[in-house]
């Protein structure tokens, strides 16, 4: 049975479970015993089969028991539990992935004495200080981060936390001696524990932690919470000391803002190869383009002469001459930098090939200046490169991988290059902090929000880029619904303000399904106009035009913006093929903005497709006179002046058409027009001209013929000449 065979089997156990259909999750149990040849555990099962089938017995009779729902709930989390076991058991005999080789390696070392160890991780901050000598410092903080390393290893593979390790837990995450940073690393073991073994102790300790003043380690506790509520929603319910805490929490206002930023930092991590794929395809290109030219048109040199004043140069506004986009693309780029968006994904995602991430750990490290790591790597006692290490350690904007990524990648540079980037770097940060400060004013939860940000984007690299990847279920392949979710969507409907925040993060980044679902859900309380127009809005993204139209016709009652409504409704009945109820909308738009152009342009369409050709003239040539410059317009109006017998009009148009940049159907429509007019060899040079444009082939040609066959008809071209002149085109098309 391979892995994944495994894991269906698994979730399909625990999905009956959470379903409160016991008799299937038995009987999968039971086969999923016996099937990896775990028959010892057998006992157990009947023991909870046997237990349930007195409960039906009892039931069935009528007899009353106040304690059977309770029984009954303990029973479920019975089940989960050896099925947890049995799946654990079978994975620590058989998985190939780099954690269950991790954790076979752990099992054969030594128990942990973790009163001892904790002893000994703060005897080491004791003892550092009164050792002067360099090279004892260094191989005693080596040793210390080593211990930090096989705790965290300690930690992910425990399956169940135990009186004596939830006591360790405790004290090593409230010890005032130990590291915040070691602390938060052993945070993310525990997160990772969780994920790989369910455990209500594990959830209570994250929750502890969420609790502390520290920011550090309460913004990893809640990333952890919320990736776990996710997980195992299904389940949690059973378990009211998770539920019943999450509760309490919820009272606090700082923890509502602070999870409505969790949440949508998670929804926004969707975003990052949207990002990845701009950059590359749309930034990049354009700023290659641009940088050979960019010393002669900033005319650096003249910079320096006359006057230094603070007037603009005008030569700098033709710096984007060659790339009239590049500005605003820049500028959208620095918007979603500002926004907290991973735009470093892509050039980062290269430098994870240092020996540093050949260690599984070290993806989950937060960056820290005292690493030895970084010491062993990085000479300090050059000025330049402690400065840049500064730097890059107080970087907001960068997450902790990245930072490890940046330190070792600038090994090999020049100093005066370090000390030029060091330079820049410190800068954009002092302003950067800057801003940072004056929003803490404003916002109060800022900064965690870089923190949780931070640690969102470490784990984006690790599922994405890790080397072994494929080892772990990608938690970013996930939908973080979590408004659908039954234990956090129940705490988000209680808060209207914070749902509809989520709501229209959804919506600004097209995610109209998921949007969709919580206006519904508004509009279920209560009417509103706007959300009827938003929700129908989402559903014309979608491609649902029928209930598209349904909800902006509820929106129309409200009086909103009427020519916006207008002409949304117009789309709609236009892409079902309903071209009259289209027109009678675009109508109703011109009373209200006679001189909107696509209205015209719309109006005109629909006219088309209703085959009123001279009405559709008239809309065409107003189009025509209030933008000379609008080219697209000679298309439809040199097709209306075919099919009205405008002959030469339509000759003028589509003559405009050929000398500026034709498509097939330009070239197609000219040689109807040139036919008409009883020039038969150019009608089949523009055919041919047709044809042999790239995305056109002779097939399809033929086809659109047809369409116009009878247009041709009515232009006066002989029926009988037609079969004629397209097996001479059929011939020119061989040559």
């Amino acid at each position: 049975m391979t892995e994944i065979e495994l894991k269906i089997k698994y979730k399909e156990i625990c999905k009956n479970l959470a379903d409160r259909k016991l008799k299937p999750a038995f009987d999968l149990l039971e086969k999923f015993i016996t099937e990896n040849g775990l028959v010892v555990r057998l006992e157990e099962w009947r023991t909870l089969e046997q237990t349930y089938q007195y409960m039906l017995k009892y039931t069935v009779e009528g007899i009353q028991d106040p304690e059977r729902q309770k029984i009954y709930r303990k029973l479920i989390v019975s089940v989960y539990e050896l099925a947890d076991d049995i799946y654990e058991a079978v994975r620590i005999q058989k998985s190939p992935s780099v954690e269950y080789e991790k954790k076979r390696t752990f099992q054969l070392k030594p128990n942990t004495d973790f009163n001892k160890l904790l002893t000994g991780l703060e005897g080491f901050y004791l003892y550092d200080e009164l050792q002067n000598e360099d090279s004892f410092h260094e191989a005693n903080i080596n040793n210390h981060q080593q211990n930090i390393v096989d705790l965290f290893y300690r930690i992910w593979f425990l399956d169940k936390l135990k009186s004596e390790e939830i006591d360790f837990l405790h004290r090593f995450f409230t010890s005032n001696l130990i590291s915040k940073s070691y602390q938060s690393f052993i945070v993310s073991a525990l997160v990772l524990s969780l994920q790989r073994f369910f455990d209500k102790e594990k959830f209570s300790v994250l929750f502890d932690v969420y609790d502390l003043e520290e920011t550090e380690l309460s913004q990893r506790a809640m990333v952890g919470l919320l990736i776990n509520f996710y997980k195992y929603d299904l389940r949690i319910p059973f378990y009211p000391a998770i539920t019943g805490r999450l509760k309490i929490l919820n009272e606090d206002p700082k923890f509502k803002q602070n999870l409505e930023r969790v949440i949508i930092q998670f929804i926004s991590s969707r975003e990052t190869e949207k990002i990845q794929k701009k950059i590359v395809d749309e930034i990049i290109p354009e700023m290659i383009k641009i940088s050979p030219n960019l010393k002669d048109k900033m005319n650096l040199d003249s910079l320096m002469e006359d006057s230094f004043d603070d007037d603009k140069n005008p030569e700098w506004e033709k710096i984007f001459e060659d790339s009239p986009g590049l500005m605003n693309k820049m500028e959208e780029f620095s918007e979603l930098q500002m926004e907290g968006a991973d735009v470093f994904m892509g050039s980062f995602s290269m430098l994870k090939m240092f020996p540093f991430f050949n260690e599984l750990s070290n993806w989950f490290m937060p960056f820290f200046a005292e690493n030895p790591e970084i010491f062993d790597s990085i000479n300090q006692t050059d000025k330049i490169n402690r400065r840049f290490v500064e730097v890059i350690s107080s970087a907001p904007i960068l997450c902790n991988s990245d930072k490890y990524s940046f330190c070792f990648s600038i090994q090999k540079l020049p100093a005066e290059n370090r000390e030029f980037m060091a330079e820049g770097m410190n800068a954009e940060m002092n302003q950067f902090n800057e801003l940072q400060a004056d929003e803490e004013l404003t916002d109060p939860g800022k900064k965690s929000g870089f923190i949780s940000n931070q640690i969102i984007q470490d784990l984006y690299r690790f599922y994405k880029v890790h080397p072994r990847k494929r080892d772990f279920e990608d938690i970013f392949s996930w939908r973080f619904d979590f408004h659908n979710t039954i234990v956090l969507g129940e705490i988000l409907k209680e808060d209207d303000k914070i749902l509809r925040n989520i709501a229209e993060y959804y919506f600004s980044k097209n995610y109209f399904d998921e949007a969709a679902e919580i206006f519904n859900y508004f509009l279920g309380n209560e009417k509103n106009g706007e959300l009827y127009q938003k929700l129908g809005y989402c559903y014309q993204k979608s491609g649902d035009y029928e209930n598209a139209l349904k909800e902006y016709k509820k929106a129309e009652l409200y009086g909103l913006n009427k020519l916006w409504n207008f002409k949304k409704m117009a789309l709609c009945y236009r892409n079902l093929r309903k071209p009259k109820k289209a027109l009678e909308n675009y109508i109703e738009a011109e009373k209200l903005d006679g001189d909107d152009l696509n209205v015209q342009l719309n109006i005109g369409r629909c006219y088309l497709e209703l085959e009123q050709f001279e009405e559709a003239l008239k809309c065409y040539f107003k189009v025509e006179y209030l933008a000379p410059g609008n080219k697209k317009v000679w298309r439809p109006i040199g097709w209306c002046s075919f099919v009205t017998g405008k002959k030469e009009q339509a000759e003028k148009y589509f003559g405009n058409l050929i000398d500026d940049a034709p498509n097939k159907h330009d070239l197609m429509n000219a040689g109807h027009v040139q036919w008409s007019l009883g020039n038969r060899k150019v009608a089949l040079d523009y055919y041919k001209k047709s044809i042999a444009q790239n995305d056109f082939t002779d097939t399809e040609f033929f086809e659109v013929f047809d369409e116009d066959f009878h247009y041709l008809l009515n232009q006066g071209i002989d029926k009988e000449d037609v079969p004629i002149m397209l097996d001479q085109l059929r011939y020119f098309i061989q040559e």
